[in-house]
């Protein structure tokens, strides 16, 4: 996507006030305005939500979202989730082909590439070759984890013991919907999440290790039979076995919180290297709900410096953004300091930065006070000696803009000047004070003039 020049009106803020003589030393300020929360690609989470509200159908949500698919229903299938380290455990009925009380801690211990069974006090009762598999009539409980339906399996790891969480998909899934969206919401966005989750898991669900899935955001939040609600299971339950899928198969269904009010093409965001036809950036009108709809944040050069490390040669002056998606999220840009530029992606800023989402403006505004020597005309006409200008550079917006100046009292305007094709600007002053400049809605810092 070719790169968009942005004409961009500035404006200098003043409030005057009387004071001593003195100089404005030089201050900067990074501005960043963006939009949405989270990798842009598939469903927004808000947006459907919004959609619900709006009395749509899970169907009608998922049909928006992922382009030409439609849903079907597959097989049965178990997923195995890694819970973390852990050996003790309860609620069990059989353990490594024995039988076990339900009411009594038994433990897993490692012995070489096997698993020993450890009674209650400690003895050990069995040594199998891995994994031990726990299973239950009705709940097993991982101490310190919570409770779990299906089997629990131990296997060696770095010289400890992975816990494993080997269930059919739709009880997984009742583990997961109430995370990942509000139990409170309408019954349509619940189960347009309950089958986009479905989807991701059986799309996802690739073996190693001893299991596919992660409890945590590498995969699907999951959070066994604690998480669960009567309204979530609901969901799970009315969409049994549903998926979305793509020319008759299943495919991939990224989902993420909020999109600002248009997903993403999935080739522009680093979940992917080329087009799918199901991920294309659609609209997303009713994404406004959400309370990240709409961000911004400051920093300091100093901060920003910081954040992006190794990334900024010289000192930090700002980020020039070169090629943006259909959103509009950042694919390409660049750093500028003081010494170069150094080309970054737009994950890159949103992982170092720590922003929300890619969809972010950046617009850096430094500032200092100047004393500019007036023409020998100007003297003889009775000015004084210098005149007082306000200079600086504008980074993050190109093509010339117009700069204007304006006073306290509301901030009303006082003049204008142009910001050059390089990013510099300069203004005279006529009145001590304290000033500001205003390019599109960015503020740079606050300098005083005496």
């Amino acid at each position: 996507m070719p790169v968009r020049l942005v004409l961009a009106t500035a404006f200098l803020l003043a409030l005057l006030s009387v004071g001593g003589a003195g100089s404005a030393s030089a201050a900067t300020k990074l501005t960043i305005r963006g939009a949405g929360y989270g990798h842009g690609v598939g469903m927004s989470q808000y947006g459907a939500y919004g959609f619900a509200l709006q009395g749509s159908s899970y169907r009608q949500i998922l049909g928006h979202y992922y382009t030409g698919t439609r849903l079907a229903t597959s097989g049965s299938t178990t997923v195995r989730v890694l819970l973390g380290t852990g050996s003790a455990f309860s609620g069990a009925t059989r353990a490594g082909g024995r039988r076990v009380d339900p009411t009594r801690t038994y433990a897993a211990r490692v012995r070489g590439g096997a698993v020993d069974l450890l009674s209650p006090t400690g003895r050990r009762l069995a040594t199998v070759a891995a994994p031990l598999r726990v299973t239950t009539n009705g709940l097993l409980t991982l101490k310190g984890r919570g409770s779990y339906r299906g089997a629990l399996e131990f296997r060696p790891a770095g010289g400890g013991l992975n816990a494993i969480n080997a269930l059919p998909l739709d009880q997984y899934l009742q583990g997961v919907v109430a995370l990942e969206s509000p139990s409170s919401w309408p019954a349509e966005a619940l189960k347009a999440q309950a089958v986009a989750a479905r989807t991701y898991a059986l799309t996802t669900n690739k073996p190693g290790d001893g299991f596919e899935q992660y409890a945590d955001v590498r995969s699907q939040v999951y959070g066994g039979v604690g998480a669960e609600t009567p309204a979530t299971n609901a969901a799970v339950q009315a969409t049994a076995g549903q998926v979305v899928t793509y020319a008759g198969r299943p495919v991939t269904t990224f989902f993420f919180s909020t999109s600002g009010g248009r997903t993403e093409n999935v080739e522009n965001t680093s979940l992917g290297s080329g087009p799918l036809p199901w991920l294309k950036s659609v609209a997303d009108p009713h994404d406004d709900v959400s309370p990240r709809h709409r961000w911004s944040l400051q920093l300091t050069p100093a901060q920003a410096g910081r954040r992006l490390g190794g990334l900024v040669r010289g000192t930090f002056r700002g980020i020039e953004v070169l090629q943006r998606g259909v959103s509009p999220r950042i694919v390409r840009a660049e750093v500028v300091g003081s010494r170069g530029r150094t080309a970054v992606t737009g994950a890159q800023l949103r992982a170092r930065l720590g922003l929300l989402d890619t969809w972010a403006y950046f617009t850096t505004i430094s500032t200092e006070e100047e004393d500019v020597p007036v023409s020998r005309r100007a003297r003889a006409a009775g000015v004084l000696p210098a005149q007082t200008s306000l200079v600086g550079r504008v980074v993050g917006r190109r093509g010339p803009a117009t700069l204007q100046i304006a006073t306290q009292a509301g901030w009303r305007a006082a003049g204008t000047t142009r910001i050059r094709r390089n990013g510099t600007y300069s203004f005279g002053l006529c009145a001590k004070g304290r000033y500001r400049v205003k390019v599109g809605k960015a503020y740079g810092p606050l300098v005083r003039v005496r």
